[in-house]
């Protein structure tokens, strides 16, 4: 890699990513040592009045130079004050506070990427009907402001960076990674057709899961979710059953791979039916781990012994109770984003590091051998 460089690096982190962007930036000082004596991260904030109305400042002069925000909107770790009630911050808050920033840059930096681990209403990235489409709304939004360049993981739908045709827009994989840590844990673990499988837990989740199977050369497997269409609870269609399709799962070890745990009902649900269809040890890889209604349900389906490992990556915030718990592996992620944010700051293609084919092969080989 060449010296030259697109200009001078800075990352600022919002709210809630500080601990993620303090090791990034660990890994930065180490490979720039002759670049910079300090860290590349600005000192950056977005205080809240009481009314709880916000502003964004920035400390240091961005001018001309090459900014990285690292934002994580799923955070609701982070707290403010309003009318002297404390207040979890939501998706949209952090999103808010991602514009105050770049509105306090004011056009003076050279280019702004922001790394957005998961994507803001990424979940809302089509229309059906009278709906809002929440996702593409916000990408023009960014765009508008001055964001060039979309860094994001494992997207709902990427399609949905077809509202930004002419901006950067990278999805980046966890396969990688999620395959390296589940080594790790299990070093005597038999990768072979014979002995696992992966499985999908809906439709939506196929191109993944083919991914894993093509790369890891296991068969693959499917659940297709039966909704009830009549009725509408927390703005979706309730979940019926899930219907399995696929070969036998008897005396196999099983990956579930999803790239979200919501409320995790429906990743118990399948691992229920995968055991009761003979399934050995069942593991489950998903980029973000949100446990939106608390853990006390998959404790309960661990102790039942419906799964044996759940791991999930850093790229979202993680409770204190879940990094404790015994069925849970955390998946770092901040060395994949330093190579990202180091790369593009040279002005070299990321194309490499998108595709983790030959690494996934490489650690296989080596796991295979072993």
């Amino acid at each position: 890699m060449t010296e030259r460089t697109f200009g001078d690096l800075s990352v600022i982190s919002m709210r809630g990513a500080e601990d993620f962007t303090a090791q990034v930036d660990s890994y930065l000082k180490e490979w720039r040592s002759h670049d910079s004596d300090g860290s590349f991260v600005v000192d950056a904030a977005c205080p809240r009045f009481g009314s709880g109305e916000g502003k964004g400042i920035i400390r240091d002069s961005l001018r001309g130079k090459d900014v990285y925000i690292i934002s994580d909107v799923f955070n609701h770790g982070v707290t403010y004050t309003m009318y002297g009630m404390t207040v979890p911050m939501s998706p949209d808050e952090h999103y808010q506070d991602l514009k105050r920033i770049i509105g306090a840059i004011g056009g003076k930096a050279r280019r702004i990427s922001v790394i957005m681990p998961m994507l803001y209403e990424g979940r809302q990235h089509k229309r059906s009907a009278r709906e809002s489409l929440d996702c593409a709304m916000a990408l023009q939004e960014l765009v508008a402001l001055g964001v060039t360049n979309l860094i994001t993981f494992d997207a709902h739908d990427p399609r949905v960076q077809n509202a930004i045709p002419l901006h950067g827009f990278d999805n980046c994989r966890s396969s990688y990674q999620m395959i390296k840590a589940l080594i790790r844990e299990y070093p005597d673990i038999d990768i072979s057709a014979e002995n696992m499988m992966i499985i999908s837990p809906d439709e939506g989740g196929m191109s993944k899961c083919m991914y894993y199977s093509s790369m890891m050369g296991i068969d693959l497997g499917m659940f297709y979710k039966r909704r009830n269409y009549s009725v509408i609870i927390n703005g979706k269609n309730p979940i019926e059953a899930h219907e399995y399709l696929g070969r036998s799962v008897k005396g196999k070890d099983v990956i579930i791979v999803d790239d979200m745990i919501s409320s995790g009902e429906s990743v118990i649900d399948v691992a229920e039916q995968l055991k009761e269809k003979g399934a050995k040890r069942i593991f489950v890889f998903a980029t973000f781990g949100l446990f939106c209604n608390g853990l006390e349900n998959m404790d309960r389906a661990y102790e039942e012994g419906k799964f044996t490992k759940i791991f999930t990556t850093n790229l979202v915030y993680r409770t204190p109770e879940l990094l404790q718990r015994e069925w849970y592996a955390e998946v770092n992620m901040c060395k994949y984003v330093a190579y990202i944010i180091d790369t593009l700051n040279h002005d070299q293609t990321i194309s490499s590091l998108l595709d983790q084919s030959k690494r996934i092969r490489r650690i296989l080989d080596e796991h295979r051998k072993k």
